[in-house]
């Protein structure tokens, strides 16, 4: 049976960390990216010095069609997915009057109908397998508790916790699970200008930040055969950030 996993948004940072240790624990791995293509082909030869098969797909998860088109291609020619991490997403930060409506328009259209972007043409697929399944989405703590300056990313990072809670449900009964992870403050050569560091930090318990690898552990606990009885949830990966 095919056990291949689609990461969105994996030519680096946390989607990269989560693509490679799905492949440790082997998996065959599609990267995806928007632009970054030579950074995905580095990743993307880490992946085959482990053994692993794997693919590159390009593009924007913002641009419905041609997702749709090149996902369906894709499955057509391999096969269904066992798993799909939805990773990819953007910020654009500021303050709410402040925004442009791109800065609205564009943070939405990524990390929110991103969602059904990439699920809607895989789903079925997926279902027609009638084996187990993983979806996770990478959510944020800032749609849990919503940050200053984020009012456009904490909308579309809360609206991705109630769309795969919705999912869940529907999925249940066809041994797919739908899980999020909702990283705190992560070290990754990404993290906004914009974002006040130092006085996150003094609200962490643990008193530092995260990395990449401690969210793509999660991850991969969350894609185990055996964690076929966790679906519907949360896991926060925040450092007691509450």
């Amino acid at each position: 049976m095919n056990q291949t996993i689609l990461i969105t948004g994996s030519s680096r940072g946390i989607g990269k960390a989560i693509a490679l240790a799905l492949a440790e624990d082997g998996f065959d791995i599609i990267l995806h990216c928007r632009n970054r293509i030579d950074d995905a082909k580095k990743v993307s030869e880490e992946i085959k010095a482990m053994g692993r098969n794997v693919r590159i797909l390009q593009f924007d998860v913002s641009e419905r069609e041609n997702t749709k088109q090149i996902l369906t291609q894709d499955i057509e020619k391999y096969g269904a997915y066992y798993g799909v991490v939805l990773n990819a997403g953007l910020t654009r930060d500021n303050a709410f009057p402040a925004f442009s409506d791109e800065d609205w328009d564009k943070v939405i259209h990524t990390n929110l109908d991103g969602f059904y972007n990439v699920l809607h043409p895989i789903i079925m697929p997926m279902i027609r397998r009638r084996d187990n399944g993983r979806i996770v989405c990478i959510s944020s703590v800032s749609g849990i508790i919503g940050n200053r300056g984020q009012v456009n990313y904490s909308a579309s990072k809360a609206g991705l916790i109630g769309a795969a809670k919705a999912l869940a449900v529907e999925l249940a009964k066809r041994k797919i699970t739908v899980n999020c992870v909702a990283p705190g403050l992560i070290e990754t050569e990404i993290i906004d200008e914009n974002v006040p560091v130092a006085e996150i930090l003094k609200a962490i318990p643990m008193g530092r930040m995260g990395n990449a690898d401690e969210i793509a552990h999660t991850v991969r606990f969350l894609m185990h055969k055996q964690s076929g009885y966790i679906t519907r949830q949360v896991i926060s990966v925040n450092g007691g950030l509450c």
